[in-house]
């Protein structure tokens, strides 16, 4: 198969999943069938792998089980500069949208992202998901009411966002209390995800007096005196912070337009740090 039909089939799997390694093993489950089919009926291979790895991604997607985790599941991050990731990156959705489309079924967020992020018609959904044009319809109108009331905002310009994480990193290990207030918006939200294996303080944390308190916590007792860098995953900037040469924490922000933090999303999953491919840094 060609390299960048892979890619185009594995940024489908991954959006639907929210997990790389996940998307990889979709995809690859649905090569090796489709390399013992007999292709003489098949038209069109390229529709017909899309919509083979989709639909696979949406019965992968209903069978995953994430209610032993400890805190909240966050989708796994990638990084577009590392040679590995072979995801396109104009069609790979944001880090922020990616948690957001956890709120939706599996069919409705294949609906919603393969209108909304790769521009098919009603028609061409229905035809791919079997369903009908009204089915889908009804599955993305659905799918927006409820990410609406999330009230989510595209990413603000990488320079904005570096600006406000450098700061936030900044005041914070300096436990500059007043000045954090300010980087962050009334009703920030601090989720956390520790995987099987690591018990998180809190999964969610609402609010700025609550999510400073609970900074302060994380700060004085985990991330002291850690050496950390700065990295861009998803199209969001984040910090990780390391323990010797591990991975130890990552911190993925949402920052609005005005620089203020609005999300913070904080990876202590050793499944999932493990996996983390870096590449450069700010």
């Amino acid at each position: 198969m060609m390299q960048e039909n892979y890619r185009k089939l594995l940024t489908y799997s991954y959006n639907i999943v929210g997990c790389y390694e996940d998307a990889k093993d979709v995809v690859q489950d649905v090569v090796e069938k489709y390399i013992s089919l007999d292709k003489s009926k098949i038209r069109d291979e390229s529709n017909f792998l899309i919509k083979s790895v989709v639909n696979h991604s949406i019965n992968f997607k209903k069978r995953q089980r994430k209610k032993d985790n400890f805190g909240e599941w966050l989708p796994e991050p990638i990084s577009f500069d590392h040679p590995d990731t072979n995801l396109i990156k104009q069609q790979t959705a944001a880090y922020t949208m990616l948690v957001l489309l956890e709120h939706l079924s599996p069919k409705e967020r294949a609906v919603f992202i393969l209108k909304s992020g790769f521009d098919y018609t009603h028609y061409e959904i229905a035809e791919l998901l079997s369903i009908s044009q009204e089915n889908s319809r009804q599955l993305y109108s659905r799918a927006s009411r409820t990410l609406k009331t999330k009230n989510f905002v595209e990413p603000s310009e990488v320079t904005v966002q570096l600006e406000a994480i450098k700061k936030y990193q900044e005041v914070l290990s300096g436990a500059n209390i007043s000045e954090l207030e300010t980087l962050l918006i009334s009703d920030i939200r601090l989720t956390a995800d520790g995987g099987k294996k690591v018990q998180v303080f809190k999964g969610v944390e609402i609010g700025v007096k609550n999510t400073i308190s609970l900074l302060g916590i994380i700060q004085q007792q985990f991330l002291y005196n850690k050496k950390f860098s700065f990295h861009e995953f998803n199209h969001q900037v984040a910090i990780c912070f390391w323990e010797k040469d591990k991975l130890y924490n990552c911190q993925i922000l949402e920052v609005d337009p005005n620089g203020k933090i609005r999300n913070i999303y904080s990876i202590v999953d050793p499944e999932k740090l493990k996996n983390i491919q870096l590449m450069s840094h700010f």
